[in-house]
């Protein structure tokens, strides 16, 4: 752990701040469908769009079209609902079959009252389990979270270097909530080549005050940046970021979830 910490304070005292971003909308892709090459239909839409890819670019591609190309759907016409989801779904008002898909999906119930909270087998804590009706074809159909985002990431991140001959850093976003405030924002759920995380701790302010508790976000605000160009009614689910000064390194999103014994809320 110290190792990790010990990295992480490099970087951010290696690295200068961006004093620019540049950020970039690829339109033009398709309705994914399972078996989809990302990485080619990403390619070719920056492409089209006369965005070529640059060294040290990081590329933000929405959950819900990695989900699609790995064919993480279900269909909830053949959805038997346990008594359990029968239960839940009565009180919640919700189709019992969804909610059991969000209960198969999930490690543990965190709130039930007015909506669904879980927490997924990956470890986020999140509205059901990310499983989720909106830009997804067909009435009875939902898809679910990615079963390894960060293996995702790093399998996208790979196909889009043998393509283009750059190095590219990917990240994979979805729309969460938050505690105690309202509106919803992306977080990265999955990574390669970038770093997720920046521990300042044991670095100075620029008044020389040692930081004892700061620790970056890193992933996450560049997906939640990524965002701002993620209209979810006109289907723009990658966004091109440049400019990000960044140390490429093989830290999983994974490492953003807040290890149970160091939570607070629980």
């Amino acid at each position: 752990m110290a190792k990790k910490s010990k990295s992480r304070r490099s970087l951010a005292k290696d690295i200068p701040a961006a004093s620019e971003l540049r950020l970039f909308s690829i339109p033009g892709l398709p309705e994914i469908r399972y078996g989809d090459d990302l990485a080619k239909l990403v390619t070719g839409a920056a492409r089209r769009a006369a965005t070529p890819f640059e060294d040290g670019d990081i590329l933000v591609i929405a959950q819900k079209i990695v989900s699609k190309s790995e064919g993480a759907l279900v269909r909830l016409a053949g959805v038997k609902p346990s008594p359990k989801a029968l239960a839940l779904a009565a009180r919640l008002k919700k189709d019992p079959r969804a909610i059991e898909i969000v209960l198969r999906e999930s490690r543990r119930i965190v709130r039930s009252d007015h909506v669904l909270i879980t927490e997924t087998r990956h470890g986020f804590v999140c509205a059901n389990a990310g499983v989720d009706h909106s830009n997804v074809r067909g009435k009875d159909v939902v898809t679910l979270l990615p079963k390894n985002p960060d293996r995702s990431a790093k399998k996208i991140a790979g196909a889009l270097r043998k393509r283009t001959g750059k190095r590219i850093a990917v990240i994979i976003s979805d729309t969460f909530g938050r505690p105690w405030r309202l509106g919803l924002t992306e977080v990265a759920i999955g990574a390669a080549g970038v770093p997720v995380l920046a521990d300042l701790r044991g670095t100075l302010d620029r008044h020389g005050k040692l930081l004892t508790a700061t620790i970056l976000a890193v992933a996450d605000e560049l997906a939640a940046a990524a965002g701002l160009l993620m209209d979810k009614s006109k289907g723009s689910p990658v966004v091109l970021i440049r400019g990000y000064r960044y140390k490429p390194c093989h830290e999983p999103a994974a490492s953003i979830i807040r290890p149970p014994a160091e939570d607070l809320f629980r």
